[in-house]
């Protein structure tokens, strides 16, 4: 029992170490340029695996609470619903809103000056 625990640590260990070379490209970035409101979360999952949670805020705000939404809904719809369709809908709300909210800043403080500077009025 103690050696499989330990060569489930090794292997938790050797991948999270490595998970930067399995994450998903962006495919919005990728033909646009700019950042998806998703961008980041891989990165802040993992950043989370690794317990860093500073950094984990850093790369996307609204990881934990889409994990935390994520965790509760399916909790929720194995135990044949716990919670009434109505807490469901407002977690997806203040979710959604967190993601959006972190979306605009995004583009207000990193996209928006460097369009307006590409923009010069005479």
């Amino acid at each position: 029992m103690l050696t499989s625990k330990i060569y489930i640590l090794s292997v938790w260990s050797s991948f999270s170490d490595q998970a930067d070379n399995f994450l998903l490209p962006c495919p919005f970035k990728y033909l646009t340029g700019t950042d998806c409101p998703g961008c980041g979360f891989q990165r802040s999952v993992i950043a989370l695996a690794h317990g860093d949670l500073k950094e984990s805020l850093n790369f996307y705000p609204p990881a934990i609470p889409l994990l935390v939404t994520l965790a509760i809904v399916l909790i929720a719809k194995l135990r044949r619903g716990d919670l009434s369709d109505s807490v469901i809908r407002i977690l997806y709300l203040i979710t959604g809103s967190a993601v959006a909210i972190n979306y605009l800043f995004k583009i207000i403080t990193h996209y928006l000056p460097v369009w307006l500077h590409g923009f010069h009025l005479q």
